[in-house]
This record gives C-alpha cells, structure tokens and sequence, in this order.
C-alpha cells in the first residue's frame, strides 16, 4: 500500500464516525452538566469581549486572546470547508454544522476554563497553560495525566506544521497563481517576510497583530457575505426550508437549491458536523492555550469570552457562507472539464459572482488569504506552546519561530496531498486526550462555572437592578 493512500486511511478513521460522535456527545454531555449556562450566558460572554483585565496576571487581553484564538479558527475552512459539506453533504449540512456548534460552545468553554485553572508562569515571565498542564495537574493518577500530557503536546507540535502552516501558505498562493497568475514563489516569500516579522516578537505581538487583522477581516468578509444574500434574498425562504428538508430527512432527497447533490441526513450530519468541528476546533484543545496568556480574574470568566469564537466563526462566518451558495442557486453546478459538481473554493467565488461578477475572485481571494495567513499566526502560538512544554529550551523556542517562518515558503511552492492527510490526522489525534481530560475533569469545570455564576454573574446583576 502506498503512504498516501495509509494516510488516508487513516484520517478517514480517525475522523469517523466514533470521533465525530466523541466530539459532539462530549459537548451535549458538558451542556447539560452546567446546566445550559454556557447558552444562557452567550450574550453576557459577547459584552465581556472589550472588558480588558489590565490589572490581572496574563500576557495580553482577553480580546487578544480571543483574537488569536480566532486567528487560529478562521481560516479555509469557513470558505473552503463550507463549500466542500454542501457539496458532499448538501445544504443540509449546515444545519448540523450549526448545531454541532451549539453544543461546541460548551467545549469551548471548558477546556479554556481548565487551560487557565491550571496554567503557570514558564521562566522568562509568560503564562503557559493548554490541555497539556490540565492534564499534567488535574488527573490525580500522575502517570495517566503525564502520558496523555506529552501525546497531545507532541501531536499539536507536529500538526502547527501542517494543518496550521503548510496547508495554509499552500491555500493562499493557489488562491494567488490562479486568480492572478502570481508565482508561488512569490507569494511564499511574502509570507515568510511577514510571518517572522510577527512571530519572532512572541505572543504579544501575535496578539496585537490579530486584534487588527482578525476583526478587520471578519468584517470584510461579513459585509461582502451580507451584500450578497440581500441581492439574491428571493432565494433564501427556500434555501433555508431546502437546507433543513435534507438536514432531517432519513432517505437521500436532492433537487431544489442542491441542483444535482443528493443527500441523507446521515450524510448531512456526518459532514456538517466534521466541517463545522474542523472549522471552530471546539474540542481539539488548541484555542484554550490562547485562552491561558489572557489577563483575567477568573478562570470561568476568559472561558465565556473564549467560548464566543465558536459562535462567530461557525455561527456567523460559516453559515454567511453557506447563505452565499444556498442563495446563489450555483449549488450543484457541474464544472465542464470533470463533469463533476463544483466544489471548494470555486464554489463560493462561483456563488459571489452570481451578485460581484468579476469582483468575486478577488472578494474570496483576500479573504482566503487573510484568512488563512491569520491562521499560521495563530497556530505558531499553538505549536510553541505545546513545544515548550516539551522542552524548556528557549534556544529551541526562538529556533522553532524561525524554522515555522521558514516552512511557510516550503508550504507555499509544494503539493501537499501527503501532508494534508498526516496534519488533519495530527489535528484529529489532539483531540482525543483533550476530551479525555474534559471528561475526567468535568467536576472542576462545573464548580468554576457554578461559582461564577453565584458570586459574579448573580452580584453584577442585582448591582444593574439597584441601579
């Protein structure tokens, strides 16, 4: 058997079904055990955003930190990944990527909860914390803790690589060549200037980075997203009731805004839930490490702001998409030269073209390329970290900032097929000692979040009343 095709077989187990259901069934069980807070307090969690603990232990913001985070989340996936489940899945597969979402919030909110409960002070001064110590200090049996401490720093080093690098540089010079005929080598030089410009400053300027680049193009893309649903929204009545005909139907149905795709609802489900879980990383332990260098008085506090990415990146950003393509009646097209429906990328400059004409390629193009070079930012962090817990090194950290930089070009003048399947496999394998400690930690959890509701939420709104 050749290595890629093993590769492939292997991702494709390890984001099966038994995953996927670990992924989701984690964050149903985290729902009900804090009692749906996590849904009940979104809108407080989205007004604590700008609220800076300036005076608090933590390296930046907790809107640095949730920027970064984002920066990590946001990617091709929200414009890629997207296309690929309707196509795959049909237009219901947004509404189980909505809904693996909801309960995804929990999961969120959790693991960044356990990231700052636990997080220390590494040895020049910065807070070091992820899945990694949760699992190193909260699990009484030291052995169990330690081993599953070291898999899944040792996995979310290797996938910063690939999933949160190469894969990256490569989606944006394609996205360049083939828009606009501009070498690879180019765009991979420009990519690598800029990436060890940021990174070899560390996570301050990681954080002051995203917190311009992450709320600016979220919101180019949202008004681009927006532009285009109000000039096609004659179409939206039925792609909605299209988009949850086929989510709940339990014999494959096609027709409608779908065109030519054919779905079920276990298919829908299956690819809106490995779609929107890949899109968020609600559950994969990456974003809490962000969560950890945040300036806050309470761990459960930095977890209700953490918990929003999830909700703007695949409650907002990705269902903006799948709007886009729904509405666009492009859904189903068949490209001429394969004679198969198209897909990925093409499909939504397909579908904003059908509203921006010519303009389309460059409205995605920008976007993917904002997009996706936020999340190189972004994972650096994540693969430092998870390093560093490793070895304690600086030599080696500064060495890893360089050699992560310098990737980028690698990732940018290769094909990566190999690489795709070894990274997303990486990316799947964090997860599953990350949900371990979610679970065998849950107790820990629920008290930080019952007690914050008793003594902050409660206090801060009997205060509001008196006033």
């Amino acid at each position: 058997m050749e290595l890629s095709q093993l590769l492939s077989d292997v991702n494709s187990f390890v984001w099966g079904p038994v995953m996927l259901f670990f992924l989701v069934g984690t964050g149903i069980f985290l729902t009900i055990r804090l009692k749906f807070l996590p849904w009940r307090n979104l809108f407080y969690a989205i007004k604590m955003i700008l609220q800076s603990k300036e005076k608090h232990e933590g390296d930046i913001s907790p809107f640095q930190s949730l920027m970064t985070a984002l920066s990590a989340t946001v990617g091709t996936g929200n414009i890629v990944g997207v296309a690929t489940a309707m196509v795959l899945g049909g237009p219901g597969a947004l509404v189980w990527m909505w809904i693996s979402a909801a309960f995804g919030l929990s999961t969120k909110y959790g693991e960044s909860v356990l990231a700052v409960k636990y997080r220390e002070t590494n040895s020049v001064g910065e807070m070091a914390g992820g899945p990694m110590y949760a699992l190193k200090k909260g699990i009484s049996n030291k052995f169990i803790g330690s081993t599953l401490a070291f898999l899944f720093a040792l996995f979310a080093v290797l996938a910063s690589f690939g999933i949160g690098n190469m894969t990256q540089a490569n989606s944006i010079a394609a996205a360049f060549e083939s828009g606009y005929g501009i070498p690879n080598y180019v765009t991979g030089a420009v990519i690598m200037v800029l990436a060890l410009a940021i990174l070899i400053r560390g996570i301050r300027s990681i954080g002051k980075v995203s917190s311009v680049i992450v709320p600016s193009m979220a919101m180019f893309y949202f008004v681009s997203a927006l532009v285009a649903i109000v000039a096609n929204f004659e179409n939206i009545p039925d792609g909605v009731a299209e988009m949850f005909r086929m989510a709940f139907s339990v014999e494959a149905v096609g027709g409608g805004v779908g065109g030519s795709i054919v779905a079920s609802m276990l298919t829908a489900m299956r690819w809106g839930v490995a779609r929107g879980v890949f899109s968020n990383e609600a559950g994969l332990g990456s974003a809490p490490i962000a969560a950890a260098a945040a300036r806050t008085d309470h761990a459960s506090r930095q977890g209700y702001v953490n918990m929003t990415g999830t909700f703007f990146d695949t409650m907002i950003i990705c269902v903006l998409t799948g709007l886009v393509i729904s509405s666009s009646g492009c859904l189903g097209a068949v490209d001429i030269a394969t004679g198969k429906p198209v897909s990925g990328a093409q499909l939504t400059i397909l579908a904003f073209s059908s509203v921006f004409g010519d303009w389309a390629n460059l409205i995605v193009s920008v976007s993917l390329a904002l997009f996706a070079f936020s999340t190189i930012l972004g994972w650096e962090y994540y693969g430092e970290k998870s390093l560093e817990y490793l070895v304690k090194n600086r030599s080696v950290i500064m060495s890893y900032r360089i050699v992560f930089s310098l990737i980028t070009f690698v990732g940018a003048t290769t094909t990566l097929e190999v690489v795709w399947d070894f990274s997303d496999t990486m990316n799947g394998l964090m997860a599953i000692p990350n949900l371990i400690c979610l679970l065998w930690l849950s107790n820990d959890i629920a008290r930080e979040c019952f007690d914050y509701e008793e003594n902050v939420i409660a206090v801060e709104k009997r205060g509001a009343k008196n006033n």
